[in-house]
């Protein structure tokens, strides 16, 4: 597993953890700041970027290449790398977006402002091998949270961002058809008034989206899946306690997990602190209660992922004093 730590001479660098040892290892030794963590679990590679310019390092040489400077006039961030790691995507922000952000650095500030602005935002997509850069998709909306799909290269997730009662948020494209509004597919599209869907996410077989259903916001709470070529949708019920900020699928994709809220989150859950086991049966999900969260601080999302063997649940706390990364064995 790769993670960020700030523990280190050189401020934040990336480090890896041998998930059946524990042993780490440094992976990075940068002098600037840098930002995203991709990994590409093909070629043991992790992508970032410091400043304009992307870079890789190799997970077991620690060998790191430039890929990529952005140009002065496209200003922009990757966010994902795609399955067989030939393609890179990211999104282009506009300097008016940027100012917005500098004005208003608080989320519960600027969240509103961005959406409301209708700012254009650009997708695009970076070739790993030859270093060319293409933009995809343009739309005067907050596109963001974007995505490669689990097993396809070609498939791209993005969201409509912003309040999420407001929006059809969640949209695919196939990149090898840029700036083809055909291409562009809504995913799901909202059904009555506040419904929310978001924190979307790809099943480990690339076959389906799933994401946090509320109908209406805050009121009756699902997992929500749909399938990405028939559109076909199902949906698995939980209580108001069992809402979590963030769900995930297991590797196998028979259970699901979950990481609780506090009583300030969506669902108001007086007893919802907690990390969550589910298992599908039927319409709903059957909970079982992992970890006690009471003393967590929730500003810091624990964010939930199965390791790879499918035997943990791996997520971020801080109810030891510091923020540390935890496994609970199911």
């Amino acid at each position: 597993m790769v993670f960020y730590s700030t523990d280190s001479s050189k401020g934040r660098q990336l480090y890896t953890v041998d998930l059946s040892t524990r042993k780490l290892e440094q992976v990075t030794h940068q002098a600037l700041p840098m930002n995203g963590e991709m990994v590409n679990a093909k070629g043991h590679n992790v992508y970032y970027q410091i400043k304009d310019s992307v870079f890789v390092t190799n997970i077991d040489s620690k060998q790191t290449k430039l890929v990529f400077v952005f140009p002065a006039d496209f200003k922009a961030s990757i966010a994902t790398v795609n399955a067989n790691e030939t393609l890179l995507a990211g999104y282009r922000s506009t300097d008016a977006e940027r100012e917005i952000y500098r004005l208003n650095p608080e989320k519960h500030d600027y969240f509103q402002k961005i959406y409301e602005a209708r700012l254009p935002r650009t997708l695009f997509v970076i070739d790993i091998n030859s270093g060319q850069m293409k933009p995809i998709f343009t739309d005067s909306a907050w596109l963001n949270h974007v995505q490669f799909s689990s097993t396809d290269p070609n498939l791209l997730m993005f969201c409509h961002e912003g309040p999420w009662h407001k929006v059809d948020r969640i949209w695919t494209m196939d990149v090898r058809y840029p700036n083809d509004k055909s291409k562009v597919r809504l995913m799901h599209k909202r059904t009555m008034d506040m419904e929310i869907a978001g924190h979307e996410w790809f099943s480990s077989d690339g076959k389906t989206i799933w994401f946090d259903q509320q109908l209406p916001r805050g009121t009756n709470f699902y997992v929500g899946g749909v399938n990405v070529k028939t559109l076909e949708e199902k949906k698995y019920k939980l209580t108001q306690n069992e809402w979590s900020i963030h769900f995930t699928t297991s590797p196998d994709q028979k259970l699901f997990a979950g990481d609780g809220g506090n009583a300030a989150q969506v669902a108001k859950a007086p007893d919802g602190m907690w990390i969550y086991l589910f298992t599908p049966e039927g319409d709903h999900f059957k909970s079982e209660k992992l970890v006690n969260m009471k003393s967590h601080n929730y500003k810091l999302e624990p964010n939930v992922h199965f390791s790879p063997d499918g035997k943990w649940i791996i997520f971020r706390a801080n109810f030891e004093g510091e923020t540390e990364v935890y496994a609970v064995k199911i």
